[in-house]
């Protein structure tokens, strides 16, 4: 199944975790102007990829908000 725009549907997890653990991590991930759950994929992500268990065929995390502004092109 996709995503609009083409991308495929990202897995959805329920997580159940200690709410100080989560409000340590939600502080975090606004320090970093990340969403708790972008702080919860960069960091599996960085364990995997530590342990050597990252897969290669998986893509990298999309970016989110606004697109790049592109600088005019010269002539």
């Amino acid at each position: 199944m996709t995503a609009p725009q083409g991308r495929p549907q990202r897995k959805q997890v329920l997580l159940r975790m200690d709410p100080a653990v989560y409000e340590a991590l939600a502080r975090w991930a606004g320090d970093e102007l990340r969403s708790a759950n972008a702080q919860i994929e960069f960091l599996l992500r960085r364990a995997l990829a530590e342990a050597g268990r990252l897969p290669g065929e998986a893509k990298p995390i999309p970016r989110r908000g606004r697109p790049p502004v592109n600088p005019p092109e010269s002539q």
